[in-house]
């Protein structure tokens, strides 16, 4: 081990008596393959529960790809999206905000640190006892959207500084899933009167912007919409400094240049530096998607004849064999939970040793535990023939699979968390300016071992 890196791990040691969890640290040309290899070896001999591997180098460098596309512009992680404390502890140290929808997700930022007013509560309805919650914290910025939700916070919250949520164009007006969120622009007026009514600050505006949205148009009205609103409220008497432009980040570097281009366009045109506007945005699977693999093991498995007037899917097998059924142990009801919002599961790749190019596959579809009609993962996709015991991996598992099962017809607990990162990672983020000393208290860096006499629990922290 190099001296330099054994002294950052012994002074890492130092800081916390008792870390929360500990991090598998990368070096001598061990990869994230190792890791999962090593941690499905273990887990054949054992149990056979899925598990995620987390490579926090990769949010490193997708912090380090905001900075560079999107530099005047200052991302709040969305917490629901993966409230993994590695995940939150990492990107506060590269110096985030966040946005939290209820309580348990502001105590968990909070205990973590970060100030007050580096944390926006967005839920659009609000219990009264969360907004009293707020307002004993110190944490001011709300988002409202209605009046009702105004006047509830204008007695609990008097202090409250709001952001005007106001809802923005769907992306495709056709799609039956692209729900609109905020007040019309038509009603922003009365919203801004009846607040200075009650005498509850309005600071700026958020927008609604679906997930991973390829319209960079639906940011252009936004942001023009932003403009009408402040020159409401300023007319009104409210002073505007925030303008929030939204989430639909997928993490893609082509869509952050796409983006940037015709936001900064606008933002320039409406909202100069002489203005003094803060520009915010709400990244949240761009951070985490590509950092988390989900390894998942099949657990039944069964022939089924193929439905021959279904000629939508007739393109995916390249035979007249029958279709394979495999049942996973993780399932809509736990780590594929996105899946009930309608978000496409890509197919995972097999975990097999020695595995020959030209064997044949099948068409396949992949199924949760529970035996319910929607516990569907995947409906088709081209694999070999597994067997019970096989091992599938999925990649970008790390956006809304981390949350508390939806089904507890089992006592199984949510699958464990193995966090690594490489030592190049590890220095080129004390590059951007996090230290040792002042964050990431909760860290413990173990040098990671790929041998099946590794103590697993110094690695693994539940989800």
């Amino acid at each position: 081990m190099p001296v330099d890196l054994k002294k950052t791990i012994e002074r890492m040691k130092g800081i916390s008596d008792e870390p929360q969890y500990s991090v598998g640290l990368l070096e001598g040309g061990v990869a994230l393959c190792d890791v999962i290899d090593n941690h499905i070896y273990e887990q054949t001999l054992s149990e056979k529960n899925a598990f995620f591997v987390a490579d926090l180098g990769v949010i490193m460098r997708q912090h380090v790809r905001w900075r560079i596309h999107m530099a005047q512009i200052r991302p709040y992680y969305a917490v629901r999206c993966n409230s993994s404390p590695a995940v939150i502890e990492v990107l506060a140290a590269l110096g985030t905000g966040f946005i939290c929808t209820n309580k348990p997700e502001l105590e968990l930022v909070q205990s973590y640190g970060i100030p007050s007013e580096d944390i926006i509560y967005s839920g659009v309805c609000k219990q009264v006892s969360q907004i009293k919650y707020a307002a004993k914290n110190g944490i001011d910025l709300l988002v409202c959207d209605n009046e009702a939700e105004l006047r509830k916070i204008s007695r609990c919250h008097p202090n409250a500084k709001l952001l005007l949520q106001v809802s923005t164009e769907a992306s495709n007006p056709d799609d039956d899933m692209s729900m609109t969120f905020g007040c019309s622009l038509k009603d922003c007026r009365h919203l801004l009167e009846s607040a200075k009514e009650l005498g509850v600050q309005v600071v700026g505006v958020r927008s609604h912007v679906s997930s991973s949205c390829d319209d960079d148009q639906v940011y252009v009205h936004a942001i023009s919409d932003a403009r009408c609103v402040f020159d409401m409220g300023e007319e009104i008497g409210f002073s505007m400094k925030i303008l929030d432009i939204g989430g639909g980040f997928s993490g893609s570097e082509a869509q952050l240049e796409l983006i940037n281009s015709a936001v900064m366009s606008m933002v320039d045109l409406y909202f100069p530096p002489s203005t003094g506007v803060s520009i915010i945005a709400e990244p949240g699977s761009f951070f985490v998607s590509s950092a988390f693999t989900l390894a998942v093991n099949v657990i039944s498995k069964e022939m089924v004849a193929r439905d021959c007037q279904d000629q939508e899917h007739d393109d995916l097998s390249p035979n007249e064999e029958p279709e394979f059924q495999y049942t996973m142990n993780e399932g809509v009801y736990g780590s594929f939970a996105c899946k009930l919002s309608e978000t496409l599961i890509s197919a995972p790749s097999v975990h097999k040793q020695n595995t020959s190019l030209d064997v044949p596959v099948f068409s396949s579809s992949l199924w949760g535990p529970s035996g319910d009609d929607l516990d569907q993962v995947v409906e088709h996709c081209l694999l070999p023939e597994l067997n019970i015991g096989d091992w599938l991996m999925f990649t970008h598992a790390g956006a809304y699979s981390l949350g508390q099962p939806l089904c507890t017809s089992t006592d199984s607990p949510p699958p464990p968390v193995y966090y690594v990162i490489s030592s190049r990672d590890w220095f080129e983020m004390q590059d951007t300016g996090v230290t040792n000393e002042a964050t990431l208290k909760n860290f413990s860096l173990v040098p990671y071992f790929p041998s099946s006499c590794q103590t697993e629990a110094a690695l693994s922290v539940p989800a």
